[in-house]
């Protein structure tokens, strides 16, 4: 029963985590229209948050100090609500974008401590549980982005489609407080340990975990547009980005299920950036041909990627709160590389005039963390961090 809980509350939290990010793109011509946003503001909608996700998790080891888990998960949830309840009222671009700051923020601390806490409840179902966690993350963007318009459209107001994501975030507020369990919230300043700059196996898995995902950003970004360019409509861009989310759920939770019983991450990843491979150069080489097929081969290898790559992260370490910490860490930076990346493809494509060369990046670094894969023989997790501690000591004695 208590496992059950947890996985419903895992649940619960996760599906708050992207609606804040997926709601903007569809209403974002009548908020234009109502607010005077420009083109420019209106990136700073998604850009911000995805730069607190960063950010914030960097700071883990210092916040620790003066905020326990239960507070900042309650602290996080409350900020995703606010955030929410206060776009029902507001009517400027700016204060849509302190809105995005606020949300942002909640996001960033609850996401932070997700991997490390899933990590303590299901140490002996990780792979599966991160998996569902996924899932959950990005099936909560999907509806976010699908129901959005409709909401907007039977209210009248487009506010309320932005508005409404704060009843699940009250329900995660609400389930939080009643159903996690009280004698699982250990002193977490005592378990991080300090930071992970000085290690190079957390800068690694940082970079990695950000490129990879690099590709949904710039997949969400410009994929609607690489369609119109293609002969398609907006209508059927918003559709391909649907069939993308669809796919990557699968890719999510099915993946890590299927190869469960294997310790070894390597072979999960090698076959999801596969997948992702023959999506990016299928866009590449005859994207008019089969346009669906390539978007859902993306999406697969893209859901599986995140949380296989998650689980990689936590598995490093045995203890919870050290592997909380290091997830922290390779969450803080990636997101702030997988901020970066669809800036870079945009641009390429406003250099070049096309999307081929922006396609080719993300297919080359998806080819380079093919490579770097190798890297992450589990047999070589204990000395990779252990570097770490030396580290440490010898800045101490000196």
């Amino acid at each position: 029963m208590r496992g059950a809980l947890n996985l419903l509350l895992v649940i619960l939290l996760a599906l708050n985590l992207r609606p804040i990010l997926t709601s903007i793109g569809p209403l974002l011509e009548p908020m234009r229209s109502s607010t005077g946003l420009g083109y420019q503001q209106a990136a700073l909608l998604t850009a911000l948050p995805v730069l607190c996700m960063g950010l914030v998790p960097l700071l883990q080891p210092w916040l620790r100090r003066w905020i326990s888990e239960h507070g900042g998960m309650l602290a996080g949830l409350s900020a995703i609500a606010l955030a929410c309840l206060w776009r029902l009222q507001l009517d400027s671009a700016w204060a849509l974008i302190a809105s995005a700051v606020v949300a942002g923020l909640g996001v960033a601390v609850v996401q932070g401590m997700m991997p490390g806490l899933v990590n303590r409840w299901f140490p002996s179902r990780l792979a599966a549980t991160m998996g569902l966690y996924s899932a959950a993350l990005m099936s909560g963007g999907g509806l976010a982005a699908v129901l959005g318009p409709t909401v907007s459209e039977v209210a009248g107001r487009w506010q309320a489609g932005l508005g409404i994501w704060a009843v699940p975030a009250l329900l995660a507020l609400c389930g939080w407080a009643w159903l996690r369990p009280r004698h699982d919230t250990p002193h977490l300043a005592a378990a991080s340990g300090g930071h992970w700059f000085g290690n190079r196996r957390a800068w690694l898995l940082a970079l990695y975990f950000g490129l990879i995902n690099g590709g949904y950003t710039s997949m969400v970004a410009w994929l609607p547009a690489y369609h119109l360019e293609h002969g398609g409509t907006a209508q059927g861009g918003g559709e391909l980005v649907g069939l993308m989310t669809i796919f990557q759920v699968s890719g999510a939770l099915g993946l890590p299920l299927l190869l469960r019983r294997l310790h070894d991450r390597r072979p999960g990843l090698w076959l999801a950036l596969a997948i992702q491979l023959g999506g990016f150069l299928g866009l590449l080489l005859a994207p008019t041909q089969a346009m669906g097929l390539w978007v859902a081969m993306i999406g697969l290898g893209l859901g599986a990627c995140f949380s296989l790559s998650l689980t990689l992260t936590l598995e490093h370490l045995k203890t919870p709160g050290e592997a909380g910490s290091l997830a922290a860490f390779v969450q803080g930076v990636g997101f702030i590389v997988t901020g970066t990346v669809p800036y870079v493809t945009g641009w390429l494509r406003a250099f070049t005039g096309d999307f081929q060369a922006a396609w080719t990046l993300l297919t080359l670094t998806v080819v380079a963390m093919l490579l770097v894969t190798a890297r992450f023989a589990p047999r070589g997790y204990t000395a990779a961090v252990a570097r770490r501690g030396r580290s440490m000591q010898a800045t101490t004695l000196n």
